[in-house]
């Protein structure tokens, strides 16, 4: 078992490495300043041309209906001892059952798993996770509380907290990143991995820095390390940006997709609109920079890589080089259709490929 602290990388010394991290922060700044100054002319566009509008925001104090379905599962809460904590979460399934623990991206919270809850309850507990400084969950306010150490920390602690030394780990988008680094730290704790739009940490650090379109397409990565600003540009026309990642032709759900219904935009609205909601989020890309690359990198339990190729975030060509990473059973599937939502644009395929993954797995351990 390695801890977090041996997976994410230490800082050697010498010359050489100080003027490397030089040149490295200086890019990752300019780059940010960059961003800004483009969202900065976006802000000013808008203002010029309703400036009511861009300043109008909808207060929301009742949660939507949806959010409370007993057919998504009970709504639960757990205080780790170590970091003390609260964390929300929806738990579906019997008590006792194989646990199955479901790890949201950005800017998404537990809801975006709802088609799995409903899913896997048969089989397994569902557990559908508010991440560190989303939902209900406890958010610490200072940034160095989100850094990868604490975020895989956390998981390890939670699922002790509910009585299982092992499960069924899946991650999206940043929950994704989180699962492949739990995997790689505590590997005895994960018996299978299923990860969504997201390549082993490795690949897209690499990649990123080799290929400008992917560097372009993580510009938020840059841009989430101003203080207070990228907050304020999602609250910007009733949190249009908010809205417009899952339903915009460029990054949201298409025709062909399981189109999030106005009940469902709802609910990440409230969420998000809630004050400092964004705060925890974004401080989770506040630390990025200084985690990667990892020390370790290997995984070795049975994988499956599920990505849609229409993702607006993450190019393909990271999906199929994560291969190398893996050193037990891997399985990718692209679906040519489907939208960096995965779990949500594609549930009925998404919960087909997870069933398969996972019952074939079973048979290969019999074998």
């Amino acid at each position: 078992m390695a801890s977090p602290a041996d997976c994410l990388p230490r800082l050697p010394g010498g010359f050489m490495v100080t003027v490397r991290a030089l040149l490295f922060w200086a890019l990752v700044y300019s780059y940010c300043a960059l961003c800004a100054c483009i969202e900065l002319l976006k802000l000013l566009w808008s203002i010029g041309r309703s400036p009511g509008k861009t300043f109008q925001r909808v207060i929301r104090e009742n949660p939507p209906a949806c959010l409370s379905d007993p057919s998504l599962g009970t709504h639960c809460y757990v205080r780790i001892k170590d970091s003390g904590l609260r964390f929300h979460y929806v738990a579906a399934g019997e008590r006792g059952k194989p646990l199955m623990l479901l790890l949201h991206g950005f800017p998404e919270f537990w809801y975006s798993w709802r088609h799995q809850l409903r899913e896997f309850k048969s089989e397994y507990r569902v557990v559908a996770l508010d991440l560190r400084g989303y939902g209900e969950t406890d958010a610490p306010s200072h940034q160095e509380n989100y850094t990868l150490d604490c975020l895989i920390t956390d998981i390890k602690d939670i699922l002790e907290s509910l009585g299982y030394n092992k499960c069924m780990l899946i991650g999206h988008d940043w929950g994704g990143m989180i699962a492949w680094l739990v995997a790689i730290c505590y590997p005895e704790m994960v018996t299978k991995l299923i990860v969504v739009n997201f390549p082993h940490p490795s690949v897209f650090t690499e990649y990123i820095l080799q290929h400008p379109s992917q560097l372009i397409k993580s510009g938020y990565y840059f841009f989430f390390q101003m203080p207070w600003f990228p907050e304020f540009i999602f609250t910007v026309n009733d949190f249009k940006v908010l809205k417009n990642l899952f339903t915009s032709r460029t990054t949201g759900i298409g025709r062909k997709g399981c189109r999030l219904t106005a009940e469902d935009i709802e609910a990440y609205l409230y969420i998000f609109s809630q004050p400092g909601a964004l705060t925890g989020p974004i401080n989770h890309y506040r630390n990025i920079f200084s985690c990667l690359p990892l020390q370790h990198h290997e995984v070795t339990m049975p994988t499956l890589l599920l990505w849609g190729e229409r993702d607006a975030f993450m190019e393909v060509e990271m999906a199929e080089t994560t291969r190398i990473y893996v050193k037990n059973h891997f399985r990718l599937t692209i679906l040519s259709e489907a939208s960096h939502w995965l779990q949500q644009d594609q549930p009925d395929i998404v919960n087909k490929l997870i069933w398969t993954f996972l019952k074939e797995e079973t048979i290969r351990k019999r074998e």
